[in-house]
């Protein structure tokens, strides 16, 4: 039985993104998780599964030789559904899982354990999950261990996010830093490609900002004086904000 779309997908989809952690190599860190939930609940299979809008990605794996399976027939799917443990003793029993492939064939799962990985904005994006080929149970020790794993999982996801976060800022202050070439004419700027473009449109691809746009009170006397006759006159006079300017008033 295929699982249903959890609601607000395109968010939750959004925030697995963020992590930039689909597709990259294998690392000890996460490794060592799976293997100690491996070991814990004694299983011989153990995953970090990311659930991908069209399948489930395994970014550390015991006992398993693929790296990714398609979300139809993902158990992480149904998983991630609610924030509880999925914990199914025998999947010949459940209805969902009785006729799938990765129960009729190899790996031949009987029994799955999957704790959802939830990011502190609250979306459920993969599962650290254990898996055996005979039905069984686990111990409130195993289940409330597996979930501290998991948790372990979020924490070093946001580790790397705020790390990537940190070297994008840096290297925007490494730009920033030189010196940034400005057309005496137009006020154009020049960028490390060579290419001329606007400030706003410089600074908001090393920044990512937006601008609104007003008329300082120079301009304004200068392209407009008889606007700025009136408009700046009644700005100084303004008893209920002394600080308002014709930028304020025009953007």
């Amino acid at each position: 039985m295929k699982a249903k779309v959890p609601t607000q997908e395109a968010a939750r989809l959004e925030a697995l993104r963020q992590y930039r952690i689909l597709d990259t190599p294998s690392e000890q860190a996460y490794d060592d998780i799976t293997a100690l939930a491996a070991f814990i609940c004694d299983v011989p299979i153990a995953l970090i599964s990311l659930v991908d809008s069209d399948r489930q990605w395994f970014k550390s794996k015991v006992g398993l030789n693929v790296d990714e399976t398609s979300r139809d027939v993902s158990f992480c799917a149904h998983a991630i559904l609610s924030e509880n443990i999925m914990i199914v003793k025998d999947t010949l029993q459940d209805e969902r899982f009785g006729n799938n492939p990765l129960v009729t064939c190899a790996p031949n799962i009987r029994f799955y354990a999957g704790v959802p990985l939830r990011t502190p904005e609250g979306h459920l994006i993969g599962t650290l999950c254990v898996i055996d080929h005979q039905p069984r149970e686990l111990s409130e020790h195993q289940i409330t261990t597996l979930e501290a794993l998991a948790r372990q999982v979020v924490m070093q996801l946001e580790l790397k996010r705020t790390s990537a976060q940190l070297a994008d800022a840096l290297e925007q202050i490494r730009v920033m830093e030189g010196l940034v070439p400005i057309c005496s004419y137009c006020k154009g700027v020049r960028d490390d490609k060579g290419f001329w473009s606007t400030v706003e449109k410089f600074v908001k691809g090393q920044f990512n900002v937006d601008f609104s746009h007003g008329v300082c009170d120079q301009c304004m006397r200068q392209h407009f004086p008889d606007v700025a006759q009136v408009l700046l006159v009644d700005v100084k006079d303004s008893p209920c904000d002394k600080h308002s300017s014709s930028e304020e008033l025009l953007g």
